[in-house]
C-alpha cells in the first residue's frame, strides 16, 4: 500500500502563491493516478486537480482552473498543486489521494474513486 505525506501548507495573504508537495512511499508511484482535494470546516470534501500517471493528463475544478496547477515528479515519487492568486475561500485542509487507474490516462475526480489519502496540510489565506 502507498503512503502519502503532504506537506507545504501554511499562511498566506490573498493573492500569494503556495506549492503543495505529496510524498509516496512506493517506488510505483508512476503506476498510480493522484489527484488533490480539500476540506473547509462544516464542508464537504470536494475535489481540485487531478493528473494522470504518466501526467499527460489533468482535470481541474472550474473554482481553481487558471489559477492552481498540478503536477508529478515520478523519479522523484511526488506529487505537486502549485496555487496561485490564492483567495480566502481558498483556506482548507487539503489532501493528496492516489488510486491505480484502470488505464493510462484515466483521471479519477471523485473521493469514492481514491483507496489511499494522506494526513493533509492546512492552507488559510487571510483577506
Amino acid at each position: 500500500q502507498v503512503q502519502l505525506v503532504e506537506s507545504g501548507g501554511g499562511l498566506v495573504q490573498a493573492g500569494g502563491s503556495l506549492r503543495l508537495s505529496c510524498a509516496a512511499s512506493e517506488r510505483t508511484f508512476s503506476t498510480y493516478a493522484m489527484g488533490w482535494f480539500r476540506q473547509a470546516p462544516g464542508k464537504e470534501r470536494e475535489f481540485v486537480a487531478a493528473i494522470s500517471r504518466s501526467g499527460e493528463y489533468t482535470h481541474y475544478a472550474d473554482s481553481v482552473k487558471g489559477r492552481f496547477t498540478i503536477s508529478r515528479d515520478n523519479a522523484e515519487n511526488t506529487g505537486y498543486l502549485q496555487m496561485n492568486s490564492l483567495k480566502p475561500e481558498d483556506t482548507a485542509l487539503y489532501y493528496c489521494a492516489a488510486v491505480r487507474p484502470p488505464s493510462a490516462g484515466a483521471i479519477a475526480t471523485t473521493t469514492s474513486t481514491y483507496n489511499f489519502w494522506g494526513q493533509g496540510t492546512q492552507v488559510t489565506v487571510s483577506p
